[in-house]
């Protein structure tokens, strides 16, 4: 557990949410766990959403994500289709000047759409977290599980932080970025 702690001190983590619906759940990760890692995370107002979108996508990825090193995404049941969390996600898989992209990982929300036997689709995720999932690179965790002890959200965000090194070769960053919201 010292080695998680001594490594959880360096890791700069960026969450990444549909701020409308899911701020709370923001809130509540940063209270559990907010300690354990820097928080590289836009806060609500810090960027004027009436900036172009070419301007909002480069202050995004060279004020915020490229001093990330795992991006946390957390899913709501309209996270899949938001231009911003595909931008931000988008950013932290490119390359920073150490030749290695920022780790990936998802958290699902409790209210997002689950199946009867507790599983999620990967057509409601954003896409470039599922392209990501499907490879290898990316994990996706729930949060009644994850989020009921500092413990293991500080595992889980290491082992994404270990995933940039070790699986690095199955990094899926192709798609298109969202021109526009799609929910």
């Amino acid at each position: 557990m010292a080695e998680i702690d001594q490594k959880a001190d360096r890791l700069k983590v960026f969450l990444t949410y549909y701020h409308q619906d899911d701020q709370y759940y923001r809130d509540q990760f940063e209270e559990l766990c907010g300690h354990s890692f820097i928080n590289k995370s836009i806060r609500p107002g810090e960027i004027e959403t009436n900036n172009s979108a070419e301007y909002i996508n480069q202050l995004i990825q060279s004020g915020y994500i490229d001093n990330s090193t795992v991006v946390v995404v957390l899913l709501g049941k309209k996270t899949w289709g938001r231009k911003h969390v595909d931008w931000e996600i988008s950013a932290g898989l490119h390359k920073k000047s150490d030749s290695l992209c920022a780790g990936l990982q998802g958290i699902i929300l409790p209210d997002f759409p689950i199946t009867s036997t507790s599983q999620y689709k990967l057509e409601d995720i954003p896409p470039r977290l599922a392209d990501n999932v499907q490879t290898g690179f990316a994990e996706i965790h729930a949060w009644r599980v994850v989020c009921v002890d500092e413990s293991i959200i500080k595992t889980i965000i290491e082992k994404a932080f270990e995933r940039r090194i070790s699986q690095a070769d199955k990094v899926n960053n192709a798609r298109p970025l969202f021109g526009k919201n799609r929910s």
